[in-house]
């Protein structure tokens, strides 16, 4: 959208019966007379509108764009038998992040590529840490090392009721896959279960811990194998523990502390 278009919004904006526009909470538009707005001025307060749509929304799949254009207040947060029905039934692929989150998600990852030259090299500099000496090769078979994986906050979570916990799990090693389904094989299959179950099942009631691993379509970071962990109303304590005190990046660029 051009900046004479952006201008003629403006200008209708400013020209309408405060009764006849939509607003969130913090005053925040989301239709002018009646039309809704652009994806990429929704859930942006008005003093803070680009004249047209910003780079790193450029290009996104219908998918994204229809949670954008999303109000925060009409999202529908996920709660823990969703969750659980998401994960037992594959369809893992249903999980969104509210739209906010999702416009602040898009536009780190595009300041990262930029800054970094892909999102991987920054996970393993700057979250992993693994780019010293030893690097990405595990020292043993999967699970054997504590050291060939590390549990962090999931950096940028899906739109989740409050008190839903969601881990990465981060490995050197491979989680292995079988080529004709691109499912996780049973062997590995059994080897992640068992170790869910020991360090998470072992603190936490079974049925409030699911564990998932994203197909190869829904990955956002390809080259560094992860499976994700889900515990509803875990121990903050526990959670402090086994993360090592570890805070995600959405908390830190809403609080101003990263890129």
């Amino acid at each position: 959208m051009s900046a004479e278009t952006f201008t003629a919004i403006d200008e209708k904006l400013s020209n309408l019966d405060p009764s006849t526009t939509t607003n969130t909470e913090s005053v925040l538009p989301t239709t002018i007379d009646n039309e809704p707005l652009p994806f990429w001025l929704v859930n942006v307060p008005r003093d803070q509108w680009p004249a047209s749509c910003p780079e790193f929304l450029k290009e996104q799949s219908d998918k994204n764009i229809g949670i954008l254009a999303t109000p925060d207040e009409e999202y529908q947060w996920i709660g823990w038998e969703r969750v659980k029905e998401l994960v037992q039934t594959n369809e893992i692929g249903k999980f969104q992040r509210l739209p906010s989150d999702l416009r602040r998600y898009l536009e780190y990852m595009f300041h990262l590529k930029q800054k970094y030259g892909s999102i991987m090299d920054f996970v393993v500099s700057e979250r992993l840490h693994w780019n010293q000496e030893g690097g990405l090769q595990p020292r043993g078979e999967p699970f054997e090392f504590d050291d060939d994986l590390k549990i962090l906050f999931n950096d940028w979570p899906y739109g989740l009721e409050k008190g839903i916990v969601h881990l990465v799990i981060w490995t050197k090693f491979e989680l292995e896959e079988d080529p004709a389904t691109g499912l996780l094989t049973e062997s590995m299959w059994k080897k992640i279960e068992d170790y869910v179950e020991r360090v998470f099942r072992s603190h936490i009631p079974a049925d409030q811990v699911v564990w998932f691993k994203n197909w190869k379509s829904l990955k956002s970071i390809h080259a560094i194998e992860h499976f994700h962990v889900m515990l509803n109303h875990p121990d903050p304590e526990f959670i402090k523990e086994i993360t090592n005190g570890d805070v995600p990046l959405v908390e830190k660029v809403t609080q101003g502390r990263a890129l």
